[in-house]
Formats: structure tokens, sequence, C-alpha cells
């Protein structure tokens, strides 16, 4: 593929750091990993980090920790139709119940105006995900938090350094969670965090990430369920020399980014592109097209644009009514109209850091190659 999702170039620093670990014959997490969650942390604010093996497993991880803060197990956890898998996946392996709130097409972000009819007495918190870099409405999914007593967690695994209305995506919350996939902004070829500014909060998932030990003199002493779900120091010593030249990686991306919405201003009448509104800063996770029109058939540009080199996704479908996995829950098509859509007729390409001005250019001429045909 000539434009891949992702890339993965390790530097001298990652070099390094990785010898160090051998050198030194320490492979499970230790102080590369502490050093990785302290400079994640310093980047953004966050006063409390947690690195664990994967975004998903970052999920998990804060949906367990709600059973110290008074969920039961089988209690719900509001989330988007539309999000990558993990997310209904965490809900589920954590014990809870998602229940799925249809997210709006131009953003495809879970619409706030509907969380409310979702709400029920075993309502315990609200899973957000920040698809494809875009912010959701915070505001307003805060008020409706802490209007009923719920707990906000924020997958901003696509959305490092994202803001709403000024401030950084992962402190409107009680946690965040990142993934360091390929694909991402920072990437370690896995691995995850969890952020939390909530010192209760905090502890909680201290003792989740490893098994729910309670810690002191009597090592095997688990006094809460949780799992195996830290980071290792080898992919801790690959994120480490990532961190510092982050706001290299965001603002070349997001240069990409604009780049393509500017060569691409005229097909906006065809396809819902992720544009940047005014009160959020956006994330150059990658560039996502929704047709306006079924007719402008969204299957065959993503043929059109793999048989040109150029890798393409689907704009992950919706979860309870477009994936079997999800099947047992009992959902049926139509049930979320707006992500069923984005499903069927979205898809999204890279816009990563090392794509040059020529790729940019190739994607633009491909695109609007496609579209001709509906002139």
């Amino acid at each position: 593929m000539r434009v891949e999702f992702g890339d993965l170039r390790l530097d001298e620093a990652a070099k390094e750091n990785l010898l160090d670990c051998i050198a030194k014959n320490w492979i499970s997490g230790g102080p590369k990993v502490k050093q990785f969650e302290e400079e994640w942390g310093n980047l953004f604010g966050y006063k409390h980090n947690f690195a664990v093996y994967s975004g998903t497993g970052g999920d998990i991880g804060a949906c367990m920790a709600l059973y110290d803060l008074g969920a039961q197990r089988g209690d719900e956890i509001i989330a988007p139709a539309l999000a990558f898998a993990a997310v209904g996946e965490a809900i589920l392996q954590a014990g809870f119940k998602p229940v799925f709130v249809d997210v709006e097409k131009e953003t495809l972000n879970i619409d706030p105006k509907i969380i409310e009819q979702k709400i029920t007495p075993r309502t315990r918190a609200i899973l957000v995900a920040h698809t494809m870099g875009k912010p959701c409405e915070m505001d307003s999914i805060m008020e409706i938090a802490r209007k009923h007593n719920l707990i906000v967690i924020e997958d901003s695994c696509e959305a490092h350094g994202a803001k709403y209305k000024g401030k950084f995506i992962g402190n409107w919350g009680d946690m965040a969670v990142f993934s360091f996939y390929i694909a991402h902004l920072i990437c370690c070829g896995e691995g995850g965090m969890i952020s939390t500014n909530n010192e209760r909060i905090a502890q909680i998932l201290s003792s989740v990430r490893s098994h729910g030990r309670k810690g002191g003199q009597l090592y095997f002493d688990h006094e809460r369920l949780g799992s195996n779900l830290k980071m290792n120091d080898m992919e801790a010593a690959v994120g480490l020399s990532e961190v510092k030249k982050f706001w290299w990686t965001f603002d070349t991306r997001k240069k990409n980014l604009i780049y393509l919405l500017y060569k691409m201003k005229d097909l906006q009448k065809y396809a819902y592109f992720n544009l940047e509104g005014s009160n959020d800063v956006v994330c150059a996770h990658g560039f996502t097209v929704t047709m306006k029109d079924p007719k402008y058939n969204c299957a065959a540009l993503y043929r059109f644009l793999e048989d040109n080199s150029i890798k393409c996704k689907r704009n992950f479908g919706s979860m309870p009514t477009q994936h079997k996995a999800f099947a047992f829950l009992g959902h049926k098509l139509g049930e979320f109209p707006e992500s069923e859509y984005i499903g069927d007729h979205g898809l999204h390409f890279g816009v990563h850091q090392f794509l040059s001005l020529d790729d940019l250019d190739y994607i633009s001429e491909k695109m609007h190659e496609y579209f001709k045909r509906f002139e």
C-alpha cells in the first residue's frame, strides 16, 4: 500500500531505550513504564496515569473501577452505538450491560440530546468515544452525568491532544483512556493509558491494573476484581521517544488533514468529512468520508481506493446491530439509524505523519477521480 493507516519508525532514542531494557534484564513493567506515565501526564496535565497493555485494556480497567464507586455486576453503562468494538467489548468483559445511544452523522459522536432517554436506575456511567479524534460535546454530557450522579469515562484512544472549549480531552470526565497502537499519534507497538485527576479513582485503578491487589506486606491479598492490565518496559521504551516528539507528530498530522480538506473542499457536496468546529481542536487520527447519499456507493469507493493502494477502513458501524458479536444482546436493525447509515456508507484512511505532499496530492487526485463519475 502507498498510503497505510499508520506507520512506526523507531528513532535512535527508542533503540537506545530498548537496548537499556535488555542490558538491565528488565522487560516487565518497571522504570521505563513509570517514566512514560509521568511524561505522558505532563503533556496534558493528567495527575495520575496508569500504562496498560492496550486501549481495550484501559477501557476494561476503567469500567472495573466502577465497582468501588457503587456499581454492581450487571449494572448499565451508556455508550455510543458507533465506535470501535473495544468499547462494547470492554463493558461486557468488565461485567456490565452496554446501553447503546445513537450518534450524529456529521460528527460520528454520541448524540447528547438522546442520552437522558436511556438512563435507568441501574445506569452507573457514560462511556463516550471521541471518534476519529473529534471531541464529543463534553459540557452537555457532563451536565447530564452530574445531574444523575454518573461517572464519565472518555475513550480518547483516537484523540491524543484534542481539545474541547480550550480544555484537553481527558480532563473533562472522571477517567480517560488512550491507545498507543500503530495508527495512533503515540505508538508503543501496542499499549494504552488510563488517566485521571481523581485521587480516589487513581488508588482503585492502581489495584485493578494488577489483579486487584491491596498492596502492603501481604503480596497475595486481592481486595477487588482486577486483571493483569500492565504495560511492559519494552513498549514504554518505544513510547518514551514518541512522547518527546508528540507535538511534531500532532502538528504534522493536523497539517495533512487541513491540506486534504482544502484540496477536497469541492467534494463536500458528496460526503461529510471530519471538520473542526468552533469549540474544538480535532486530533488528526484519520480522514473520514461519510456519503451524503447512498447513491455515491461507499463500497465502490472502498474498492477503488484499495485498488489504488490507499488503505481504507470502515467507519466502524453500529455495534449492536451490524456486528454479529453483539447479536446476543437482542437489538434489531433499525434501532440506531445514524450509526447504521455511517456503517454502510462511511470509510476512513490515514493522514499519518510520514505521508509526503505527493502522497496527499495522490489521495486527492484519486478521490476526485472517483467522484467525477457523479458530475
